[in-house]
């Protein structure tokens, strides 16, 4: 059952030396799991494999550890790896836990910058902003003299409060949000690449540079000036001196 699950039924009666590097990080593989233990401790088990391979066994891999009411802790650098098998997933740097959270609240909820840059692919875009409220509106002034503004009613009063006393955020946005519109901050773009499913657009923006994806074919030109909108439900406010964040969403963290 384990030889068919990591698909090494053929080489069984071969010698190591005389089979593939993924048959054996498989085989490999196959002798932990089929071990009777209380916590199994796979170090990057599939990274020699190919990418088709790779996603068909996550599947496999994580429906037998569920169904035999296993428990794995599982090192990878290979975050679509960690977020098809993992239900909680420790992000750590140098060293030091960052956060230890579901996928999902992972990319909706980063606890800091680094999470927040980190997880996610294209990673998010991040602008530095001065936040001023006046008149009903919330603005946050970026370089290049873009200014996001918003009505106050789009984010919490506690919230509101919490922007009073800091003049100056880091705000991040996932390109997945990034809406393109002709009424929106213009951006400059510089590169355009088409993925078989979706295009990843990079444009100069509010001096720096900004990435949207589109689950079309958008063909856009080098150079060409396409329109920008940053919704307040889609807006990360991370603290510029921390990094911890400070709001996800027009809500607290």
């Amino acid at each position: 059952e384990m030889a068919q699950m990591l698909e090494i039924e053929d080489v069984l009666d071969r010698y190591p030396s005389s089979i593939s590097g993924g048959q054996q990080q498989r085989a490999s593989l196959g002798r932990a799991l089929i071990r009777d233990a209380g916590l199994y401790l796979p170090d990057e088990p599939m990274g020699q494999l190919e990418p088709q391979l790779r996603a068909l066994l996550r599947g496999r891999i994580k429906f037998y550890i569920k169904e035999r009411g296993l428990t794995a802790i599982l090192v990878t650098h290979d975050q679509t790896e960690a977020n098809a098998l993992a239900d909680r997933i420790a992000v750590m740097e140098d060293g030091v836990l960052q956060q230890f959270d579901s996928p999902a609240h992972l990319k909706d909820r980063p606890a800091n910058l680094f999470t927040g840059t980190f997880i996610g692919e294209p990673p998010m875009n991040v602008f530095e902003a001065e936040v001023r409220a006046d008149g009903g509106r919330l603005r946050f002034g970026l370089s290049g003299g873009v200014v996001l503004d918003y009505a106050e009613e789009e984010f919490s009063e506690a919230l509101r409060q919490a922007l009073a006393r800091k003049p100056s955020v880091t705000i991040g946005v996932r390109p997945h949000a990034v809406r393109l519109a002709p009424e929106g901050a213009p951006a400059e773009v510089t590169a355009n690449q088409w993925l078989g499913d979706q295009t990843h657009i990079a444009a100069r923006f509010a001096g720096g540079s900004i990435v949207t994806v589109e689950h079309h074919h958008a063909p856009y030109a080098k150079g060409e000036t396409i329109g920008v909108v940053l919704g307040s439900a889609d807006l990360h406010v991370f603290d510029s001196q921390t990094g911890a964040a400070i709001s996800h969403g027009g809500a607290l963290a």
